[in-house]
């Protein structure tokens, strides 16, 4: 019999077939992912110091206003002049959905989205402006 038996598992196909992955040098190998540069250690520490104060704030307050992300930011030792922090009610007085924050360190962003009591935090290069922020800060 050749083949997987019918209560067996498929096994994957080679990468050497795969005409994606072949080429001169490539041996049937797939390509490795393009050369990312490593985390800045300040950058790291700010993004973990953003991450645990918004992960606290968040597991009490899952919908937390303005003032209380800039509170708990600067409380946890990010200066207040590299913060910025989105409006917590639209300009019609309806709460977000969502509220963002940005710490600039270095030429990177620190950026913190809580949204029903999830936190992400990433990391993006600063804008040309030198904010992270496009816009008007709050």
């Amino acid at each position: 019999m050749t083949g997987p038996a019918a209560n067996e598992p498929a096994t994957a196909t080679p990468a050497a077939t795969d005409p994606g992955t072949t080429g001169p040098g490539s041996a049937g190998e797939t390509p490795a992912p393009a050369a990312t540069t490593a985390e800045d250690p300040g950058t790291a520490a700010m993004k973990q110091t953003v991450t645990d104060a918004l992960t606290r704030l968040a597991a009490g307050t899952p919908k937390p206003a303005t003032a209380q992300v800039t509170e708990a930011l600067t409380g946890a030792g990010v200066a207040p002049a590299a913060l910025e922090v989105s409006a917590s009610r639209t300009p019609t007085g309806l709460q977000a959905d969502a509220i963002e924050s940005a710490v600039l360190q270095g030429s990177d962003c620190v950026l913190g989205h809580i949204r029903d009591g999830s936190v992400t935090v990433t990391v993006l290069p600063v804008l040309a402006s030198g904010k992270c922020f496009v816009g008007a800060a709050v």
